[in-house]
């Protein structure tokens, strides 16, 4: 498996014939391949009941571009898409330490244009909530975010063990 300076993946034919050599049963549906034709050519003639794999494309542009364009691809009801995260965040607070760590926070996640994942982030705990899905307490350096924290990503306040933000936001 190969990734292009986006984050995609991709692989060609022959590393994916290695693949399903070790694992027959795999679900190839999903692959995304440089070199399908051939693939695709015999899946058609032989009659198969087997998925056509897609063409791998390499994107172009920025990957800040490429970001910003698969987030409006997102699945999020309007409602969501809309919230004024900031205000939302900043009405979880209950001190003023609270106030001015979620403040810089804040200020950090919307240099960086991460305001509509926050928003995402938003509906996916509250999706999760009442879906009664569980989820981890929190790991690795997302629990330096008291953003996080309090839209209910992780458990961890980052306030109360002193972790700086910039061990998430590096």
């Amino acid at each position: 498996m190969k990734y292009d300076q986006y984050g995609q993946a991709h692989t060609n034919v022959a590393e994916l014939y290695n693949l399903l050599y070790a694992n027959p049963v795999l679900d190839i549906s999903h692959f995304v391949i440089d070199d399908p034709e051939l693939f695709n050519n015999s899946v058609k003639a032989l009659h198969c009941d087997m998925p056509i794999l897609e063409q791998y494309n390499m994107a172009e542009g920025s990957v800040q571009d490429f970001d910003h364009n698969n987030q409006q691809k997102w699945f999020m009801p309007a409602e969501y898409k809309t919230l004024d995260i900031a205000k939302w965040v900043l009405g979880q607070c209950k001190t003023d330490a609270e106030l001015q760590r979620t403040g810089i926070e804040l200020l950090m996640f919307q240099e960086r244009n991460l305001f509509p994942m926050l928003c995402y982030l938003k509906y996916l705990v509250d999706t999760m909530r009442k879906n009664n899905i569980l989820w981890g307490v929190g790991r690795g350096s997302s629990v330096a975010s008291f953003v996080l924290y309090l839209i209910g990503i992780h458990r961890i306040n980052s306030l109360f063990y002193n972790l700086p933000i910039e061990e998430f936001l590096k």
